[in-house]
């Protein structure tokens, strides 16, 4: 029951975290073509919704310093395998915006994926030592 519940708080989080890029993607600086501009949401969107690792990024390029953006991005990387980077994003969301509700969580969570990683390689590559050869 608990895990549900758990389970239910994240999706809420990210829920309000899509909104909030939404929002950040009207304040965000914008091109001032309108395709661009056009595009620049399309990025945020993409990002938040689909975890489109090249959309976030090229939504930073844009807007470097939105909490938001890099909150979403470090999600699409959780999703994507690559905790380290993750941190690294939620860890300057949390520079630029130290009380954001629930990024302290999904740090901690990031540091113990990245742990049983680290884990987990170290057990395969362990076990995967060369035989002595004896000749």
């Amino acid at each position: 029951m608990k895990r549900g519940l758990w389970s239910l708080r994240v999706l809420a989080a990210s829920a309000m975290a899509a909104s909030a890029m939404a929002a950040s993607a009207q304040a965000a600086i914008s091109p001032a073509d309108p395709k661009a501009s056009a595009s620049l949401k399309r990025d945020y969107a993409s990002c938040s919704t689909q975890s489109n690792l090249e959309a976030c990024y090229d939504a930073i390029r844009w807007n470097p310093s939105d909490p938001a953006l890099l909150i979403a991005t470090g999600d699409a990387l959780i999703r994507a395998g690559r905790p380290a980077d993750a941190i690294r994003n939620y860890r300057r969301a949390a520079q630029l915006a130290p009380n954001t509700r629930g990024l302290g969580a999904k740090i901690s969570s990031a540091e113990a994926k990245l742990a049983a990683l680290n884990a987990s390689l170290n057990r395969r590559y362990s076990n995967a030592a060369p035989e002595s050869q004896s000749h």
